[in-house]
Parts: C-alpha cells; structure tokens; sequence
C-alpha cells in the first residue's frame, strides 16, 4: 500500500513535539540530546506508517484561550464534586455509560474532545466509534435521561469550542448555522 507522503508543513508539528517528548524523557534539553531526538523524530515520521492528521489550517487565539480558561473551570468543578459525591454517596453511587456522536468526522477534533472530557474528573471515554464519530462515556452520578442529556450537551460545547478553536472552515460553518438545540438523539444511546 503506497501511503500519500505529507510535507514537511504537515510533518512539522509532530516533529517538534517529538521532540520535545524526547527531552523531557531524558530530562536532558542540551542542544546535542535534541538534534539527537530531531534525528529519531524525522526516522520515525519518515519510516513508519503514520496516518496523516489533517490540521484544519487555522488556529483561533482567542477562542484556544476561551477553551483553556473553560476547561480548567470545568476541571476544578468537577474535582469539587466527585469528591462531595466520594464523602455524600461513596459506594451507593451510580453510574451510566452515555453515547454522544459528535458533528467533526476529525480524528483530531474528535481525539482532542475526548482527552479534554477524560481529563475532566467524573467522566471518561471508555470507546470511540471512528466510523460515527461518536465517544461512549463513563459518567459518574448521570441516573437519568436528562442527566444523559445534559453530559451529551456538555460534550457537544466542548467540541464546538475546539472547532471554533482549530477546526476546519467547513467545520466552523457547520457550527455556526446549527440551531441552538438539544443533540438529536438519533444513533445516540441514554443512560443505561
């Protein structure tokens, strides 16, 4: 199978944070160990099959920053609240497995909403579905359709945000002509 050769423009990114992954495990930033890991980084893109992630080719500051603040809120709230429900219900809590499909067919908008939600304490991404975008959580203290309902919300601003953030222009227009509703539950499945 002959694999589309990206350019170095696309390659770039992934380099440099090699990179930057192998001074850190070496705990070594001297300029030797990062040519030495630049030489690795460039072998490793150029001899392994990677599939290419497609970079929607805009980067909006503001909205990265608005993403940032909104997930540390998010991560100190719920940091608050596993652990009043650890001391207020400890075992007698219940838990739900809720599916949300997500609008991007990204693999990096979809992989980027999925570390963001797992990050965040009281869910987590147990499967992704690649062939519907869609990313089945582990959510704690989620007992009710509404409850489902408010978690696929959630999950569904946090996508909006990265593609406001970094995603495609088709994908931004796509946003921005969706109406202010609920996710469709179609494909989707509730609390279980």
């Amino acid at each position: 199978m002959m694999r589309k050769r990206n350019s170095l423009r696309q390659e770039l990114p992934l380099i440099i944070w090699l990179v930057i992954v192998w001074g850190a495990l070496w705990s070594d930033f001297s300029v030797g160990n990062l040519l030495f890991g630049a030489l690795i980084a460039v072998g490793i893109t150029q001899l392994l099959y990677l599939p290419p992630v497609e970079l929607g080719g805009r980067f909006n500051v503001l909205h990265g920053a608005g993403l940032t603040l909104n997930f540390l809120y998010q991560v100190v709230a719920g940091s608050i609240e596993v652990a009043y429900l650890a001391l207020a219900k400890g075992p007698r809590l219940q838990n739900s497995v809720v599916a949300v499909r997500l609008r991007s067919s990204s693999d990096l908008v979809v992989t980027a909403t999925g570390h963001i939600i797992s990050l965040i304490p009281g869910s987590l991404v147990v499967e992704v579905d690649r062939s519907t975008s869609t990313l089945y959580l582990h959510c704690i203290n989620v007992v009710s359709e509404d409850g489902a309902d408010a978690m696929r919300a959630t999950v569904r601003r946090i996508e909006s945000r990265l593609i406001k953030t970094m995603g495609s222009k088709q994908e931004l227009e796509l946003i921005r002509n969706e109406p202010d509703q609920h996710p469709a539950r179609s494909g989707e499945e509730g609390a279980s």
